[in-house]
């Protein structure tokens, strides 16, 4: 990628790209020294300009990867997005496990540590948190009104115990008794009582939900004990007593959680969930290719990475494929990626073309170049597992989730598997926190670091201005992960943000 200097404004990203990206706005009339172009109007910054004459129909390449295609004929100099970028399906080679290489992992005692929360099971935590749950919505009242109780001033004496947090949602009612929305939903349920960073847990039940507690229970192999409790509304005698009820509980299960101490670990136990949201022309030039970088560092440690939002890496899928581990592997993706073609048919949703409006201002054309940049979060390692939502992770390395693109459902979904911390790139700015996961938030530019800085914990913008470089950015995130993993509080952490951004997936209502 060569960055701008005093004789070129622009970004070239490949020597067979036919656009290159503006770092800033650039006026129409401006001389593009380093293009031998000048460009015909003005180009609003992380937008793209046409570097030769493109005929129309002709693909529109960044990255040396097609973006789209041509709607008329193009003369160099011309801004192009998506008025003039047709968004159209065209066939990808899959080319399964070709470019499959394995990871030359570092020698265990080479390894990066941090300080975890090592459980009884030998998985390991970043955070130590209580959690109040509900099978459905009718006992989320409760929930909230337990777990705010516990305010700081009454965990002082609980020094080990990050916090207890409450994981309402809309759903457990309504809805169909079996099936896949059902299996979903406790899958994520189980999936948080069992993250790392959960070290007790009570569940909450109103008594007729169609999410059975018992039948919840039953189905995930969940079984009471000292750190995991439930509470039936109905049984217990109303509102009032069950929230003493469930309060006495909690404090029955503080000493255990808070005897849990941080320890040195291997970096091998750290799995980060990544996520983007409010994207940019940037965000697949220096936030993305940074954290994808990170990955990198982090899988050859030994580490696990989950990139998710399969509706966001459409059109790039093959990139992917080629390099899974086996070719059944490979298949499960395209499999996914079929799943939700057939769901979105005939739908006014991303995958069908058309990006959100903020990512459409920020200058993606469309969901093509929207998964160029979003596939840079998984670097270059190998892929070796797919999984479906909320699914437990069990693979170490770069895997892939299938779930929504939106952030809190798609965050849900990785938390679930296993996620003990969540990295979020964005260019346009995100207030996304969650929990029990700590989330560090990556900018793509400096101007909305600058803005948010309060929400930002690290700005990749400096790529764009020529300060650092990808692998530069790759280390100091890496180096970031290490310190929140063992206590760091991050940007969202200190805002108090993730309470309710536990979402589970609702089938049929999402696209």
């Amino acid at each position: 990628m060569s960055i701008p200097s005093d004789n070129s404004r622009v970004i070239r990203l490949d020597a067979r790209d036919n656009v290159v990206v503006a770092p800033s706005e650039i006026p129409a009339g401006t001389v593009i020294v380093s293009e031998g172009i000048t460009t015909l109007h003005k180009v609003p910054l992380g937008h793209k300009i046409a570097t030769r004459f493109i005929q129309k129909g002709q693909p529109i390449l960044k990255y040396n990867t097609v973006i789209g295609f041509a709607g008329e004929d193009t003369a160099p100099g011309s801004w192009m997005h998506s008025h003039n970028i047709l968004f159209d399906n065209f066939v990808r080679d899959y080319a399964f496990s070709q470019n499959y290489h394995p990871t030359d992992y570092l020698p265990v005692d080479r390894r990066a540590t941090f300080q975890g929360f090592v459980r009884a099971n030998g998985k390991v935590g970043t955070r130590n948190y209580i959690g109040v749950f509900v099978v459905g919505n009718c006992g989320a009242t409760v929930a909230r009104k337990i777990a705010d109780y516990f305010t700081e001033e009454r965990l002082a004496e609980y020094g080990n115990v990050d916090g207890v947090v409450p994981f309402v949602h809309e759903l457990g009612c309504g809805m169909e008794m079996t099936g896949e929305p059902m299996d979903l939903l406790r899958r994520t349920l189980a999936g948080y009582v069992r993250n790392p960073n959960t070290a007790a847990a009570l569940v909450i039940a109103l008594g007729c939900e169609r999410n059975n507690i018992h039948g919840f229970f039953e189905q995930m192999d969940l079984v009471e004990s000292d750190t995991l409790r439930k509470l039936v509304i109905q049984d217990t005698g109303g509102t009032r007593k069950t929230i003493e009820k469930g309060i006495e509980q909690v404090y029955a299960m503080l000493p255990k959680a808070n005897a849990h101490i941080r320890e040195t670990v291997s970096a091998e136990h750290i799995c980060i969930g990544m996520q983007c949201g409010g994207s940019d022309g940037f965000s697949g030039l220096s936030a993305n290719p940074s954290l994808g970088a990170a990955v990198d560092i982090l899988v050859r440690h030994g580490g696990t990475a989950i990139l998710s939002e399969t509706t966001e890496i459409f059109g790039v899928e093959h990139t992917l494929t080629a390099r899974a581990v086996t070719p059944a592997v490979g298949q499960k993706l395209v499999d996914r990626i079929n799943w939700w073609l057939k769901y979105n048919e005939g739908r006014d949703t991303q995958i069908n073309g058309r990006v959100s409006p903020g990512n459409n201002a920020g200058g993606l054309a469309n969901v093509l170049e929207k998964s160029l940049g979003g596939a840079k979060k998984g670097g270059n390692a190998p892929l070796m597992e797919v999984y479906e939502y909320a699914q437990a992770v069990t693979v170490h390395g770069l895997v892939f989730m299938d779930t929504p693109g939106l952030d809190p459902v798609s965050a849900t979904g990785q938390i679930a598997g296993g996620a003990n911390l969540i990295t979020f790139t964005t260019g346009r700015g995100s207030c996304f926190g969650s929990v029990p996961s700590p989330c560090i938030k990556l900018a793509s530019n400096t101007p909305m670091f600058t803005r948010m800085e309060e929400d930002m914990d690290i700005n990749c913008g400096v790529v764009i201005d020529g300060e650092k470089t990808i692998a530069e950015m790759g280390q100091i995130i890496f180096d970031k992960i290490l310190r929140v993993a063992s206590g760091e509080e991050s940007k969202s952490e200190a805002l108090g943000v993730g309470e309710n951004e536990f979402v589970p997936w609702p089938i049929g209502v999402l696209a």
